[in-house]
């Protein structure tokens, strides 16, 4: 069973390791990472089934324009044995819902 929660600290090298997996060594060419550099996220969520990380999600507060607050999405991952189960449709309904009163 996987249960989406609240990533954990000991959780980097996991989440990390697949997000390599995922997108490679290419994710860190990506415009978005240079959006992320320096900051910590405003939500993460994992899947985790057992002790075993699946599927990762994570967003970010960006400005849209003056006074116009936003949140940016991803990286969104989910390990590739694990994909067509759903999880990343969830991972990606789940953070919005979460974060949208920090936009209040």
């Amino acid at each position: 069973m996987v249960t989406i929660r609240h990533e954990r600290t000991g959780e980097v090298a996991a989440r990390e390791a697949l997000l390599d997996l995922s997108y490679g060594p290419v994710r860190f060419a990506k415009a978005s990472e240079r959006l992320r550099e320096g900051r910590e996220p405003e939500l993460s969520l994992v899947a985790a089934e057992g002790r075993r990380l699946v599927g990762t999600v994570r967003l970010w507060r960006v400005s849209a324009g003056p006074g116009r607050p936003a949140l940016l999405l991803g990286p969104l991952a989910v390990a590739p044995d694990c994909r067509k189960r759903g999880i990343g449709s969830t991972l990606g309904q789940q953070a919005p819902r979460e974060a949208t009163p920090c936009l209040l």
